[in-house]
């Protein structure tokens, strides 16, 4: 596989980009068997060591809600001393407490497009899902805190259908305006194609959202993902969400499948001639190790073909 993939860059495309790996929280949260707390650590360390330099590491949700994230105050100090940033997620007060409580210098929140989505997820309309997330984005930013903001269902959503671009434009904007530094667009269930991605990031800009405040996060539910972030990197984002080794759904979402692979971004960022600074190898055996601990083969194309031609 030597020169594999031959690079052929394209000039029109970003230079560098920030890989925002969330395996251990987005891509663990709906396995149905509790994962041990020393394996999810070991998990976050041979991503780091892999080159990642962004690992969201858990969540502080309460434990009913997402049982297998039930052990972030445990987790947290087991991996604090990476040299990676480790957002972790904070759904109110409560759990900001609990992270800061913790040494916790990078959260995010998460809200919907979708009225139907923040009641399954929330419990909440929109409106009082931004209004509970106000008070821990100023506390946050007092803190000196980074925040990121989640926005699931921008692309459709399994009990509403199409969601409309100025819905989506119009919860983004209040996540901006909240002071989020940081907004993850994401495809929660898969349903997105590359010409929508870029009228949602065109109406973004044009309603005074600047593409550098932007992230992607896309679900492989109709094999889209690789062509709707070319298509995210053809408007100039430079951030991209994806899952070590295609792990990961919605427990709130039952036909959101897989996130994006990481291994099978990192390929076609390579071939790009794209700067990521991740190591392929390294990264690919970790998620073979990670398939190893959950008893199943990865889902991810390029941990398969690459794990074949070494065996």
């Amino acid at each position: 596989m030597s020169g594999l993939p031959m690079r052929v860059a394209d000039p029109a495309l970003p230079a560098r980009v920030r890989i925002h790996e969330v395996g251990p929280r987005d891509g663990l949260q709906n396995e149905k068997t509790v994962v041990p707390t020393a394996v999810k650590a070991e998990f976050v360390r041979r991503l780091a060591a892999a080159g990642l330099s962004t690992v969201e590491a858990t969540s502080f949700v309460h434990p009913k809600w997402v049982p297998q994230l039930a052990d972030a105050e445990e987790l947290f100090p087991l991996v604090s001393g990476l040299p990676a940033r480790l957002p972790v997620l904070v759904p109110n007060e409560r759990g900001l407490d609990r992270a800061l409580a913790l040494g916790a210098r990078h959260v995010a929140v998460f809200a919907s497009a979708t009225e139907s989505f923040a009641k399954a997820n929330l419990n909440r309309t929109v409106d009082e899902a931004l209004a509970m997330f106000e008070p821990v984005v100023t506390r946050a930013i007092e803190q000196g805190l980074t925040i990121r903001g989640y926005l699931s269902m921008c692309f459709g959503d399994p009990w509403e259908g199409a969601v409309p671009i100025g819905q989506v434009v119009r919860v983004t904007k209040a996540l901006a305006e909240m002071g989020c530094d940081e907004l993850s667009l994401g495809d929660t269930i898969g349903v997105a194609t590359p010409g929508h991605v870029q009228t949602l990031l065109t109406a973004l800009n044009e309603a005074g959202v600047p593409t550098s405040r932007l992230a992607v996060h896309f679900h492989d539910t109709y094999g889209q993902a690789l062509s709707n972030t070319l298509a995210a990197l053809r408007h100039g984002v430079t951030t991209v969400d994806a899952s070590a080794g295609g792990l990961g759904g919605c427990p709130y979402a039952k036909s959101a499948t897989g996130n994006l692979a990481t291994e099978d971004l990192v390929w076609m960022l390579d071939g790009l001639g794209i700067e990521t600074g991740v190591d392929l190898a390294a990264l690919t055996a970790t998620s073979g190790w990670m398939a190893e601990q959950l008893g199943r083969p990865s889902p991810s194309r390029t941990v398969r073909a690459l794990s074949h031609k070494e065996s």
